[in-house]
């Protein structure tokens, strides 16, 4: 009797402590309950040889509003979030981003990608660092690398994208991160809110970049937001510039591309030369009256226009924040983005007339943002921080119903 006892009692801690944890850690020297949990349950995924992290919310007690369900996050990734789940009214459960599924985007991302990672920034919605975007340079017999000025620093950048046309230019593109595993990730889902965090100690990021850096992302799902805060430090001797922003493939739920609405606070672009290179031509020029003025409250439909080009000229609130819009009139839903962060004076649409979504990237930066032949004295946007210094990228998701959301 006492050996059952002591038996049955051994067998309830175990359920407790795998079924009921509210808190788990990921990786480095306390990856025990993790492990725990994966031995247990023969559905966990990694991805770039980390454990998925899915953050939860409950079901909506309020149908007949919208709601965030889940988060997808991938700490062998980037930290980068895979897919944004949400509740609908009229139509259910919806992906807030246009993504792969889990099983897809793990065959992708750890068999079929290349030697730069690039497959990151193609699905989901990418960390982008130390510079979103692109960056010209001069390109290297080896064909892999660009030699280019950065902050009056000669250095080697990976050459990891180019166009689509015959001989089209190699150059840098969307930072340094896109294979990063993230270290002491946390995550846990609680009453008020669920949370995924890590830290990434990039150093140097293999000689490509001054100084020394370190990376912390966290990401805080509740049932009507969604932030993310990328903060970066420099932990090195010296100056350290820094951009941050991110690529959000957002998707269209009634998938009528044409009839879905963008309203972008951005009085200013700065036209590429054209769009299988878009690489910028040096001008910033207004929108007012030109196809690519999104601007009023509302927005402007998407219609037929192709987008791939970077908005400056932003506009804030009286909080301070840059608001843009999705909506979607056919399917009686609206996504509001708030870049909290100051920083950001930038935006990149990407959004071909024949995919249903749109690409909404607040970034710190202009492309090219280095090269004083195209921009001279031009701010843009690029930070210097000193040693010991800290930036920070903050964006904010929040759903709402285009019928009785006010414009901000």
């Amino acid at each position: 009797m006492k050996r059952s006892w002591i038996y049955s009692l051994l067998v309830l801690t175990i359920l407790l402590s795998l079924g009921f944890a509210s808190k788990r850690v990921l990786s480095g020297a306390s990856r025990m309950t993790s492990q725990a949990q994966a031995a247990a349950n023969s559905q966990t995924i990694t991805i770039g040889g980390e454990p998925v992290i899915t953050l939860t919310r409950p079901s909506p007690a309020d149908k007949t509003k919208p709601q965030f369900l889940e988060a997808i996050v991938l700490p062998g990734r980037g930290m980068n979030l895979l897919q944004l789940k949400a509740w609908l009214p009229g139509k259910g459960e919806i992906d807030v981003i246009a993504s792969p599924g889990l099983a897809d985007a793990k065959q992708l991302l750890d068999n079929g990608d290349d030697e730069f990672g690039n497959r990151a920034f193609m699905l989901g919605s990418a960390i982008l660092l130390p510079y979103p975007n692109r960056i010209r340079g001069t390109f290297s017999p080896d064909g892999k690398t660009i030699e280019t000025t950065v902050a009056g620093k000669t250095l080697s950048l990976p050459a990891n994208w180019k166009g689509k046309n015959p001989g089209a230019e190699k150059h840098a593109m969307h930072g340094l991160i896109l294979s990063a595993k993230f270290e002491d990730v946390k995550y846990q889902d609680g009453p008020a809110e669920s949370s995924a965090s890590g830290i990434f100690h990039a150093g140097d990021f293999g000689g490509h970049w001054p100084s020394k850096t370190d990376v912390s992302v966290r990401t805080t799902l509740k049932n009507n937001a969604l932030d993310i805060v990328v903060a970066t430090k420099n932990v090195g001797s010296e100056p350290l510039p820094m951009a941050i922003g991110a690529h959000p493939y957002f998707a269209f739920p009634s998938g009528d591309r044409q009839q879905a609405r963008l309203h972008l606070p951005c009085t200013l672009r700065a036209p590429a030369n054209n769009y299988d290179d878009v690489f910028p031509i040096g001008q910033i020029v207004p929108v007012k009256g030109t196809p690519f003025d999104f601007t009023a409250p509302g927005g402007a439909p998407l219609g037929t226009l192709f987008l791939d080009d970077s908005f400056t000229g932003i506009q804030r609130n009286a909080g301070g924040n840059a608001v843009i819009e999705i909506t979607d009139p056919a399917a009686n839903y609206g996504l509001r983005i708030l870049a909290l962060s100051p920083e950001v004076k930038a935006v990149q649409v990407y959004a071909p007339p024949d995919k249903n979504f749109v690409a909404v990237e607040p970034q710190f930066n202009l492309v090219d943002p280095f090269n004083k032949k195209l921009w001279g004295k031009t701010d843009t946007g690029m930070v210097l921080l000193q040693p010991g210094q800290s930036v920070s990228w903050h964006i904010r998701l929040e759903l709402f119903t285009p019928a009785a959301g006010a414009a901000h």
